[in-house]
């Protein structure tokens, strides 16, 4: 096992929780990153049911994130059906079983993307075949999602979220890392708009938006703005196989790393995940934007990297 040990406290820079934390019980906070050390794990093998156990052990176990009788919040990504561009159903499968076997009491997978979708992508025969539910929240229907207001927001002011996530108190964001012709990279800090209504979609892309650099600049701080509202407590990244070009919804070329990453600092995992494109993650506008609102290390050299091949 390599690892990479270089310590950075960070200190959080306001003690005050907005109005948000208190409407979604705990999951939604005016956030800025206060962890004692910015840790992630990548575990590389062809399993990825036991790369993503691994990779979650290596950071403390799932009992550090996912206390006995918690209700757990799982955000997918099953967008398209394409190779390389959704959450492998085994890493899925993994984070339920984690999940069950820390002691929570209700785990859910929720987003608004169709049936369809989930069961393209074989996550609705996970889902099933584990036992947990599957909420799918009606886009058309904008009583389904709750205005947010967005504090810290530059280019987001508000948010609108699926109320289902009001109904839980852990939230595991699981994406899978891969290209985007819109802001050159989706991962976890993006996964987030998988939570946002139409109509937040709409302020995200503004009207006659076009791959210029002032409307792709736009996307990226509405991206970052958005996270200072929502914490995940654990992100598991799908860094298996992915598309590096045509995405996000492909067919494409495929890059095959056959890696997990796993850890708490959005901006951190991220930054791992950027360079396996060859990325430096400077240069990636919504995690250089969420490490400019204090959300996580970009820096890799002041991340302890626990990295491990099975």
């Amino acid at each position: 096992m390599s690892e990479v040990i270089t310590r950075r406290s960070f200190i959080k820079k306001s003690a005050g929780i907005g109005v948000g934390s208190v409407l979604a019980g705990n999951l939604l906070v005016d956030f800025s990153y206060g962890g004692p050390v910015s840790e992630i794990a990548v575990v590389t093998g062809s399993d990825y049911t036991e790369n993503t156990k691994k990779a979650v052990a290596l950071i403390g176990g799932i009992d550090k994130y996912v206390p006995k009788n918690s209700k757990v919040a799982i955000l997918a990504n099953p967008q398209s059906n394409n190779p390389g561009t959704y959450t492998k159903p085994e890493i899925v499968r993994a984070a339920i079983q984690m999940c069950k076997a820390a002691g929570a009491s209700e785990i859910s997978c929720i987003g608004w993307l169709t049936l369809r979708d989930w069961r393209n992508t074989g996550l609705k025969d996970v889902i099933d075949s584990e036992g947990v539910k599957l909420e799918i929240t009606n886009l058309r229907d904008e009583s389904l999602f709750k205005k947010v207001a967005v504090p810290k927001g530059i280019a987001l002011k508000e948010a609108r979220i699926i109320k289902t996530f009001y109904n839980y108190n852990i939230l595991i964001d699981i994406n899978i890392s891969k290209e985007h012709s819109g802001n050159n990279y989706s991962g976890i800090l993006k996964n987030l708009m998988g939570m946002n209504s139409p109509a937040s979609d709409r302020t995200f892309h503004r009207r006659k938006w076009h791959m210029i650099s002032e409307d792709i600049e736009h996307l990226d701080q509405c991206i970052a703005d958005l996270n200072t509202i929502i914490q995940p407590h654990l992100c598991i990244v799908d860094s298996t196989e992915f598309v590096i070009t045509n995405g996000p919804m492909g067919p494409g070329k495929l890059l095959k790393p056959q890696k997990v990453v796993a850890g708490t600092d959005r901006v951190a995992v991220d930054a791992y995940c950027a360079t396996l494109f060859g990325y430096d993650p400077q240069n990636i506008l919504a995690i250089k934007k969420a490490y400019e609102h204090g959300l996580g290390e970009i820096d890799l050299k002041k991340v302890r990297i626990k990295e491990i091949h099975l």
